[in-house]
């Protein structure tokens, strides 16, 4: 088998490897990505994207389920199913085509199939063999397995953006993102909704006041949530499915058309040979140092959702993509940032955060000043008719900076914002609480929540 030489190979063509072909490529270096499935990975094709165009109909249902507040009469809506289903394929099929383009522009070889190490400085391809001064890890992550009795049974994310009949009930195995953001479409959409979690709270990374409030909300439009619960089996059961649990010290039963796994995902490095590559890796997590390099191999990198210390999500995928790209090309000179990235769960409405929960200030030793706000009955709440409205703005009493804003409703997803960029630069509270906002908008009523 005869070796290719590049600069770079990239194992992944998602956001992540995508981000990284930006700085290597201005620099004039060579660039292989091999990707087994489809370019852009999973955030535009089974993840975050189409899921968006789920949860906009989410958004429809939940403005109509109000209007009457505001005078307007109107119908029991009715969600064609499969209909949405075409929408949302449709909105994307495009995309993997754009991005081969987009890296064709770029001067980067894609190439189709399943990587693998062949040496600490060499990648196996089919019948290829790679060699390169620097190898990217960049394969994003897969579904958790579940050592449950009947997992087998259960479908995941990507068959429910796919799905064309909308099942009459769903039981959802854990109770993180994606049960939440999911299930808040299915029970608007007609669908019978449980969340079945093993810990004593629903997203157990996320300030706890605020995932109260989104699981009261979530109860209201009736799904149902049980936390502190353990699985013991999933059966088939009268064309349907049983899943057999223990929840407060007793045995129950509850069954459905579908059960999905919500417990969240991992890192997808396991086919890699990783021992070939001679990366250190423990449980499926790659030992990397603060600049995203294996700590056992200093020729490759890692980024995405293959990194083990940072969040899941897409634009930090893309943010380390940059950085290992930088690195690549600079040398170990930058490292990721965390601190004051955003995050949304896109229920409806949605749950925002930025930066520290209260818990976590307050185990930091930190003096704080807790500024909490049930908005519900605030004017601007009010004239929405927005069934839930929450803030919660972490204030240190010594810097007067923010280190924490966690929001329920009130556009806090597009709020949030604002309080990750105060945090990057250094604003502080008493600056922003000072900013005249246009009026009558949600960013007015911030002044008020500080």
């Amino acid at each position: 088998m005869r070796s290719e030489k590049f600069d770079v190979v990239i194992l992944g063509g998602g956001n992540a490897g995508i981000g990284v072909t930006g700085p290597v490529r201005r620099a004039g270096m060579s660039v292989a990505m091999i990707e087994s499935l489809d370019l852009g990975g999973t955030c535009p094709n089974r993840g975050c994207t189409p899921k968006k165009v789920l949860v906009a109909a989410g958004h429809a249902l939940h403005e109509i389920e109000r209007a009457a507040i505001h005078h307007i009469s109107v119908g029991k809506p009715k969600l064609d199913w499969s209909a949405l289903i075409d929408r949302e394929k449709d909105l994307i099929k495009d995309i993997p085509a754009n991005l081969a383009r987009s890296m064709a522009r770029r001067d980067v070889e894609v190439i189709k199939g399943h990587a693998a190490f062949a040496g600490p400085n060499a990648i196996r391809v089919g019948d290829r063999r790679l060699e390169a001064r620097h190898i990217v890890i960049a394969t994003g992550s897969k579904p958790r397995p579940l050592p449950i009795p009947g997992a087998e049974h259960m479908i995941t994310s990507d068959e429910m953006l796919s799905e064309r009949e909308l099942p009459g009930s769903v039981i959802f195995v854990g109770g993180g993102v994606i049960s939440l953001e999911f299930g808040h479409v299915y029970a608007r959409a007609g669908a019978d909704v449980t969340i079945l979690e093993a810990l004593p709270q629903l997203l157990p990374a996320m300030d706890v006041d605020a995932v109260a409030r989104i699981q009261t909300e979530s109860e209201r439009i009736g799904i149902r949530v049980k936390t502190g619960v353990s699985l013991k089996r999933i059966e088939p059961a009268n064309n349907r499915l049983r899943v057999v649990f223990i929840h407060e010290g007793a045995e129950h039963v509850a069954e459905a058309d579908r059960v999905i796994n919500g417990a969240g995902r991992v890192a997808n490095v396991d086919a890699l040979d990783l021992a070939a590559g001679n990366v250190d890796c423990s449980n499926g997590r790659v030992a990397v140092d603060r600049h995203l390099r294996s700590t056992s191999n200093s020729q490759v990198h890692v980024c995405g959702d293959a990194v083990p210390i940072s969040p899941q999500l897409s634009p930090i995928a893309t943010y380390e993509g940059d950085i290992v790209g930088r690195n690549i090309v600079e040398g170990p000179k930058y490292s990721p940032n965390y601190e004051s990235i955003a995050t949304s769960v896109y229920t409806v409405p949605a749950l925002a955060a930025v930066g520290l929960t209260e818990a976590a200030a307050n185990q930091n030793g930190l003096a704080i000043k807790v500024h909490s706000n049930d908005m519900h009955d605030w004017f601007s709440a009010r004239t929405y008719a927005e069934t839930v409205a929450w803030s919660k703005i972490i204030v240190d009493q010594a810097t007067d900076r923010i280190l924490g804003a966690h929001f329920v409703g009130h556009a806090g997803e597009e709020l949030v914002n604002i309080f990750g960029l105060a945090m990057r630069f250094g604003i502080t509270a008493t600056q922003i609480k000072d900013t005249v906002c246009a009026y009558p908008t949600f960013s007015s009523d911030i002044r008020h929540m500080l």
